[in-house]
């Protein structure tokens, strides 16, 4: 039996249909069950809570074998103590359960973006610094040191994979939202000229990876998990080339994108919402992010799918919902 908190996020949505075709019994914590009927058809066992109830967690992790903790707060706009309340505290709230438990394996999810600004011409492996520059980002790494704490003072049996950025079915945030569904509404946007390195991955990739960190990999270990870097006009190009839409975008350069992000952020303080272009954004489109994912393709046999197949992928799912470009290219029409 494997506990599962996230399930029903972008990574849950993926990860339990391929945990059930791996033949695994599944539990998974839930705020409202009722919102998704669709774990029903995995036989997911439901246990109602969040990552605050310390009970329903308990209840959950009894009896089961492996833990992947997957449920997190992931916003780019936002509250330092919302982000620890539910990064590190609902982090302490799972890993205590698990080492009480006894579990034989523990999955925790972080993001490689806890390093905050990358060094100029360094590759991001395990070993680059790490120096948050957000919220969400020291939520995160501090949600990390939670569970380093847990392995060596509980001896809980735990990995830490550290996904790049996600983009595939079931998102409409982030990297889903700036790169397909902007572009295929008709706002065609590069920020600096579109040179910077993006860290995309597959959201079925990460899905491979946590299944495989189920018995692969080294006890107290971080792993890198994401595809090959690409920079922004590249990026812009494939998906351009498989939605059909023009491959025009209207530069924007940093010191506008910033200055907006800026009176979009102050805005939200009085309204209360996200922003479209929130500040923290910068860190994430105005640094070079030249990941590496070689330790997990070596020690957990990962493989990342090419970004042109992700992408084909990510547009089936957008053309199963009725998502579709507003005006596709010309020459695409010609086709």
């Amino acid at each position: 039996m494997i506990f599962v908190t996230g399930g029903t996020g972008f990574l849950g949505k993926n990860l339990i249909p391929r945990l059930a075709a791996h033949g695994h019994a599944i539990r998974a914590l839930v705020r409202h069950p009722d919102l998704h009927p669709w774990l029903q058809q995995y036989n997911v066992e439901i246990v109602q809570g969040d990552l605050q109830d310390t009970a329903a967690i308990q209840q959950g992790i009894a009896g089961c074998r492996y833990v992947v903790h997957a449920a997190g707060l992931f916003r780019m706009w936002g509250k330092q103590a919302e982000f620890e309340r539910a990064n590190v505290l609902g982090t302490i709230n799972v890993a205590e359960a698990a080492a009480t438990a006894g579990v034989e394996r523990f999955v925790h999810i972080s993001t490689i973006a806890v390093v905050g600004n990358p060094a100029p011409g360094h590759i991001i492996d395990e070993t680059h610094p790490a120096h948050p520059a957000d919220p969400y980002q020291r939520s995160k790494l501090a949600g990390e040191h939670v569970i380093q704490r847990y392995i060596f003072e509980r001896g809980l049996p735990a990995i830490i994979l550290r996904p790049g950025a996600y983009y595939g079915p079931h998102g409409h945030y982030a990297f889903n939202r700036l790169f397909f569904e902007d572009p295929m509404k008709g706002l065609l946007i590069k920020v600096d000229g579109g040179r910077h390195v993006i860290f995309p991955v597959y959201i079925g990739d990460v899905a491979a990876a946590v299944c495989n960190a189920l018995h692969c990999g080294e006890v107290g270990e971080i792993y890198n998990v994401c595809g090959d870097p690409l920079t922004h006009n590249e990026a812009n190009r494939i998906i351009s080339d498989e939605a059909g839409i023009s491959h025009f975008r209207f530069n924007a350069p940093r010191r506008a994108m910033i200055t907006l992000a800026r009176i979009w952020t102050w805005l939200s303080e009085y309204t209360g919402v996200e922003p479209y272009y929130p500040l923290n954004l910068r860190t994430y489109v105005f640094n070079d992010w030249q990941a590496s994912s070689q330790k997990a393709r070596d020690e957990l046999y990962f493989r990342p799918t090419s970004f042109r197949e992700g992408v084909r992928q990510t547009l089936a799912w957008y053309r199963e919902i009725g998502f579709h470009p507003i005006l596709p290219s010309v020459s695409f029409l010609r086709k």
